[in-house]
C-alpha cells in the first residue's frame, strides 16, 4: 500500500493539455532544437511555392476560374469562395502553427472507433476557439473593414512599413510569441500558464489553440484571403463577414482534421502506445511543435518582414 502511494505521488501531475508534467531530462537541449528548427523553416519557406503555385492552382480548378483575378460576384459566390480558398490555403504559412495541437490530440486509445474520437473530440473544441474569433473579427470587417489597414493596397517600399504590415506583424508577432510560451511550458522550463484555467475548463488550451488559428485573419496577408477580406468589407454586411470568415477556418482546419485521422487511423495505435510508454515523449512531441511554429511565426512575419524592406538583415535561402 505504501509503496503503491509513493508510486502515485512520483507519477507525473499534468497541469493542462499541453504540459503533461513529463519533462525531459534535456529540456534545454529540446528547446534549442525547436529554435533552430523554426529558424531553418523560416529560411527555407517559399511562399510563392506554396501560397501561388499550391493554394492558386488548387483553388482555380475548385472554382473553375482564375481565383484571384475574378471579381467576387455576389454574397453566394463568396461564400463558395471563402471555403475553397480556406482549403486551398491550408499549407500557407500561418497554418504551419495549427500542427502544434498534433501531440496531444493522440491519446492512447485501442479500438479504430476510439482513435477516431479521441481525434474528433478535441477537433471540436478546436473549432470552437477557431469559430469565435473568425465570426468577431468577420463582424468587425463588415462593419468597419474599409477603414481597416487589411483593405488598403498600398505595399510596403523600401525602408517603409504599410500599415497592412505592421497589422501583419502585431497579430502574427503576438500569436507566435504565445506559440512559444506553451512550447516553453511544455519542457517545464516557464510555469505552464494555462494551469489555473485548466482546473476550472480542461478543453481551455485547446480553445485557446484555435482561437490563435482563427487569429490569423487578423494578419493574413495571403492574396486570396485578401480578396475574399475586401469583397466582404465592401459589402458592409457584418453577418456574411461573418460567415465568410468562419468557412475560411474552417478551411484551413479540414485538411489538418484529415490527416489527425488519418495518422490515428493508419498507425493502428502503435504511436498512441508508443507515447504512453514514456509521457515524456508526448511532450517533446508537444514543445517541437509549439517552439518551431511559434518562432517561424515571430520571424517570418516580424525580422524577415523587416529585412524585405531594408531595415535589418536576415539570411536568405536562394529560391525565395
Amino acid at each position: 500500500m505504501t509503496s503503491t502511494l509513493i508510486r502515485l505521488s512520483e507519477a507525473p501531475q499534468p497541469s493542462s493539455l499541453f504540459v503533461n508534467g513529463a519533462f525531459p531530462r534535456r529540456r534545454w537541449l529540446i528547446a534549442l532544437i525547436g529554435l533552430v528548427g523554426g529558424f531553418l523553416l523560416t529560411w527555407l519557406w517559399n511562399a510563392e511555392l506554396v501560397d501561388r503555385t499550391i493554394g492558386f492552382s488548387v483553388a482555380d480548378s475548385v472554382l473553375g476560374h482564375d481565383a484571384h483575378n475574378t471579381p467576387i460576384g455576389s454574397i453566394g459566390s463568396g461564400i463558395l469562395f471563402a471555403l475553397v480558398t480556406g482549403v486551398a490555403g491550408s499549407f500557407t504559412a500561418c497554418n504551419v502553427a495549427a500542427f502544434g495541437a498534433v501531440g496531444p490530440m493522440l491519446g492512447a486509445s485501442h479500438t479504430r472507433r476510439e482513435r477516431v474520437v479521441a481525434v474528433l473530440r478535441p477537433l471540436g473544441w478546436l473549432t470552437v476557439g477557431v469559430v469565435t474569433v473568425s465570426a468577431l473579427y468577420g463582424v468587425v470587417v463588415g462593419l468597419v473593414g474599409t477603414r481597416m489597414p487589411q483593405f488598403s493596397t498600398a505595399s510596403s517600399v523600401p525602408g517603409h512599413l504599410s500599415a497592412r504590415s505592421i497589422q501583419s506583424m502585431i497579430a502574427f508577432g503576438l500569436i507566435g510569441l504565445v506559440m512559444i510560451i506553451l512550447g516553453l511550458a511544455a519542457l517545464g522550463i516557464i510555469p505552464d500558464p494555462l494551469a489555473a484555467i485548466s482546473r476550472r475548463m480542461p478543453n481551455a488550451p485547446l480553445v485557446l489553440m484555435g482561437a490563435l488559428i482563427g487569429g490569423f485573419l487578423i494578419g493574413r496577408p495571403y492574396p486570396l484571403f485578401r480578396d475574399m477580406f475586401r469583397h466582404a468589407a465592401s459589402t458592409h454586411n457584418p453577418f456574411y463577414g461573418a460567415a465568410a470568415f468562419v468557412l475560411q477556418s474552417l478551411g484551413n482546419i479540414l485538411v489538418m482534421a484529415v490527416i489527425f485521422l488519418v495518422i490515428a487511423l493508419i498507425s493502428g495505435g502503435r504511436l498512441q502506445r508508443w507515447l504512453a510508454a514514456k509521457p515524456s515523449r508526448a511532450a517533446v512531441l508537444t514543445a517541437l511543435a509549439f517552439l518551431i511554429a511559434g518562432v517561424f511565426t515571430v520571424l517570418y512575419w516580424d525580422v524577415r518582414l523587416l529585412s524585405r524592406i531594408g531595415l535589418i538583415w536576415f539570411p536568405a535561402s536562394p529560391w525565395t
